[in-house]
């Protein structure tokens, strides 16, 4: 994405290299740029077997991350580390097939990236404010994942099908040849910016908002079951983790994207000496965001934290103790079963066994007409409890299960 931008060009452009580091600066950026690719490579590859390896991961949020994690390790792996060799040496040593395929691939990764967090938000919305509609089922899941691609090779294409590569003095270059020059790309910059950053966090930023204030607002009066304060729990877990990952991706783009209008609107700025500094660490924020996910969600989740430390057990100082191997292996108890099982033995704790004399050791009237009103009493008893079940057993069936969200 960024060298789709940084290297777009009209025919008649300056391709002079003007920018030359020392040997030292470029070192210290190839580590820079090098650790952000190992890290988001491994740790989100690690997200994509937590979650494919063990069932008890297999649910429609993680789903939609095994989709983040592999557009956030795809970029890290085939244009982050090519993106800094082309910055800091500007001269293009890859071809002219993989010129397109480097200024097509970002976009469509992040733009896959984004949309990902953008259902994740809305499936959270509708599970938490609309319990009672139906939940999205793996196929339509897979659909919805399907169509983020197919819209992100729709925006994308344009960069691959004016992509060049051109030879000048001394050195060959990779850009972007628009039909109307410098208009088209800054108005394509545009597009990008409203459609991959500002749209999406503007329906997370609503969606998260609404949920936020349904579960931190306050409970709801007269639930004060286990089961449901331990789902109202998960519940806060998952978003609040899933607006780290949100806030965390908007802080890294801004820069990026604030950098790219600005040097539109005040293209003069591109031929200050110290732009390519600039450059080289804003562009490193925004690709670092491809590595913090595998990291908050090992923070903030107990069952990743689990996953990672399987996944790094060869390590002498880790070790994965008899409940993180349950954390990814057993699954709980059905919230259901464990709803109807509770208001059962509750029914029963409060019933109480009256033992009637018979008319014939006792023919007294008046205790037979008390007898008959102590059962009557008793069936009552039983009728309320019935009802209390059923209605026990309902709300569990309408409600999403713990499982689902811790």
């Amino acid at each position: 994405m960024a060298s789709a931008i940084n290297g777009s060009s009209n025919k008649t452009g300056n391709f002079s290299n003007q920018f030359i580091q020392p040997s030292w600066q470029i070192g210290l950026w190839s580590v820079a740029y090098g650790s952000v690719v190992a890290v988001a490579v491994f740790g989100n590859l690690i997200v994509i077997w937590i979650i494919l390896a063990h069932k008890r991961m297999r649910t429609v949020t993680n789903y939609f991350l095994v989709n983040l994690a592999f557009s956030d390790a795809s970029m890290a792996a085939f244009n982050t580390l090519i993106n800094c060799i082309y910055a800091l040496n500007n001269e293009w040593y890859f071809g002219q097939g993989y010129c397109k395929f480097h200024n097509f691939f970002p976009i469509t990764a992040v733009f896959a990236s984004i949309y990902s967090m953008t259902a994740i938000a809305v499936d959270r919305y509708m599970a938490i404010i609309h319990p009672l509609k139906p939940r999205l089922s793996a196929t339509a899941t897979k659909v919805v994942i399907v169509s983020i691609w197919i819209l992100a090779f729709v925006l994308a294409f344009p960069l691959c099908f004016y992509s060049r590569t051109r030879q000048i003095p001394n050195r060959m270059i990779c850009y972007v040849d628009w039909p109307r020059g410098f208009t088209d790309h800054f108005m394509y910059h545009i597009i990008v910016t409203v459609l991959v950053y500002v749209l999406p966090l503007v329906v997370m930023g609503i969606t998260y908002t609404i949920v936020g204030v349904t579960l931190w607002g306050g409970e709801i009066p007269g639930d004060t079951s286990d089961k449901y304060h331990e789902q109202l729990r998960a519940k806060r877990k998952v978003v609040k983790m899933m607006i780290i990952v949100v806030v965390t991706f908007a802080i890294c783009w801004l820069p990026y994207h604030i950098y790219f209008i600005l040097t539109g609107i005040y293209p003069r700025w591109n031929r200050w000496k110290y732009i390519q500094q600039v450059y080289l660490s804003i562009f490193w924020l925004a690709m670092s965001s491809t590595m913090y996910n595998p990291i908050i969600y090992c923070c903030l989740n107990s069952r990743f934290r689990a996953g990672f430390k399987r996944a790094f057990r060869w390590c002498p100082f880790i070790k994965v103790s008899t409940y993180d191997e349950l954390e990814l292996k057993t699954t709980r108890f059905n919230p259901t079963r464990q709803s109807s099982m509770y208001t059962v033995s509750k029914m029963e704790s409060s019933m109480t066994v009256v033992f009637e004399p018979t008319e014939r050791d006792n023919p007294d009237p008046a205790r037979k007409k008390s007898a008959t009103s102590r059962d009557t009493s008793l069936n009552g008893c039983s009728g309320n409890s019935t009802k209390t079940s059923r209605s026990s057993s309902f709300y569990s069936t309408t409600n999403t299960s713990v499982e689902e969200y811790s």
